[in-house]
């Protein structure tokens, strides 16, 4: 890491104007473009391009081949698998260009993003969800909501850890969560 208390690849590409954490590993042709700030302990496979003015949060972990567009927040330690593909403009056209307005995403604190998902831009992923591999999601999802399908539906709950929900609500690594029929909480 040298002089840098993060790592980039020498294939890679870093705008000025950027923010990176310490202990973030940027891998093989990656580009981070001006504006952008990538948290702590994060990891860049090959192939991620994060656009302009992009705010990833710390020990987010980003697979290959993924665009993180304008628009898109990431919180900590989210999860992008292969692919993930993100929108930013929800009727785009190319003779009637939107001038650097984009619509907002937010990707909450422990989502996971299965591979080759798209999350279409002005939504909203739920803290701890997890989007199945190839899901396309249309509408905000809960925390620990399971999403699956195209258009993505919700088909369960998920514990913080990951694992899938039973009806008793009750995860083997020990969590226990109420639900109020809409939404879930975890019990303290």
């Amino acid at each position: 890491m040298g002089d840098k208390k993060y790592f980039v690849h020498p294939s890679s590409y870093i705008d000025d104007n950027v923010i990176i954490g310490d202990g973030t590993k940027i891998w093989h042709f990656c580009h981070v473009q001006t504006g952008a700030s990538i948290g702590r302990n994060c990891s860049l496979g090959q192939n991620v391009n994060v656009n302009n003015n992009v705010r990833i949060g710390n020990g987010v972990r980003i697979q290959n081949n993924v665009q993180i567009c304008e628009g898109v927040e990431i919180e900590d330690n989210v999860f992008c698998g292969p692919s993930v593909g993100f929108t930013n403009v929800t009727t785009p056209r190319a003779h009637f260009p939107v001038h650097g307005v984009y619509a907002r995403t937010l990707i909450k604190e422990g989502a996971s993003l299965g591979a080759n998902s798209t999350i279409i831009c002005g939504h909203t992923v739920g803290r701890s969800a997890l989007i199945a591999a190839g899901a396309v999601v249309t509408k905000d999802v809960r925390d620990y909501a399971l999403m699956a399908g195209v258009p993505a539906r919700q088909i369960g709950w998920v514990c913080e850890c990951g694992r899938r929900l039973d009806e008793t609500l009750k995860c083997p690594c020990g969590r226990e969560y109420s639900s109020d029929g809409e939404n879930l909480k975890e019990k303290h």
